[in-house]
């Protein structure tokens, strides 16, 4: 059972009951919670982020990570939505892709005074892995006035919104240090791949080359502990067929939670 379903099922004494009858939740401060989703991409050899150009103040036409405000209800019996379903709303609505599409997870808060000129507002930022070969059935939404997969490496903070450059910055070092002890790379290549495509993934996102035969042996390893696959066909390459493999998508959620 969930911490949510156990504070609504759980037995609430008289007089908690009438504490919370009178309870007014304006006599206090309530900043307001966003949550904005760093989506990524690995296209043309790089690694890519999508952002959207605001179309309205504050920051009219500065770059920014899709995201929006976490839907917040009027009182205890009505406390809105969890983070987790926000940021996968936010997903859906931002990119067309469900949160089972693509690899989702919470990055962590950021809550530095005055990072929205509005009022106080905290955001939870999520990251977000898409595979190349989903990116073109990703649909723009919301009001933003446009949207595109923009080079990290060639991001400037001035050219962002509010703090979200060091957002995506911040989500890049966490895929750097997850990448060799977990199979999040499953997200960034296409459903089959040849062994120099997945090591040019690893070496995007470390932003260090791969010495092939050391990332051979790495692989053999991933094949042996059956993460991963030979799949059927092979790549046409420049020099002769190359093998095709593919992630086992529940050894790769498994190998995922457990590191």
């Amino acid at each position: 059972m969930s911490k949510k379903t156990e504070a609504v099922t759980r037995r609430v004494d008289p007089e908690e009951a009438a504490f919370l009858r009178d309870y007014r939740p304006a006599d206090f401060p309530r900043p307001s919670v966003t949550v904005d989703v760093a989506a990524f991409s690995v296209l043309d050899a790089e690694l890519r982020v999508l952002l959207v150009k605001r179309g309205g103040h504050p920051f009219k036409g500065a770059w920014a990570l899709p995201g929006g405000f976490v839907r917040v209800g009027d009182g205890h019996r009505d406390q809105g939505e969890d983070l987790d379903a926000a940021a996968t709303r936010e997903l859906e609505e931002e990119t067309g892709l469900r949160a089972s599409d693509v690899y989702l997870e919470q990055l962590g808060a950021f809550g530095k005074a005055a990072r929205d000129p509005r009022m106080r507002v905290i955001t939870v930022a999520y990251y977000a892995l898409i595979r190349p070969d989903l990116v073109p059935l990703v649909r723009g939404g919301g009001d933003a006035a446009a949207a595109d997969w923009l080079s990290v490496n060639a991001l400037r903070p001035a050219d962002m919104a509010f703090d979200h450059h060091g957002i995506v910055t911040q989500a890049a070092r966490r895929m750097a240090e997850r990448v060799s002890s977990s199979s999040i790379a499953s997200s960034l290549v296409t459903k089959t791949f040849t062994i120099p495509e997945l090591r040019h993934v690893y070496a995007i996102l470390t932003g260090k080359p791969q010495d092939p035969g050391n990332f051979r042996r790495k692989f053999e390893r991933m094949v042996e502990e059956g993460i991963i696959e030979q799949a059927p066909g092979k790549r046409i390459t420049a020099s002769k067929p190359a093998l095709v493999y593919r992630f086992l998508p529940e050894k790769t959620e498994h190998e995922c939670r457990r590191r």
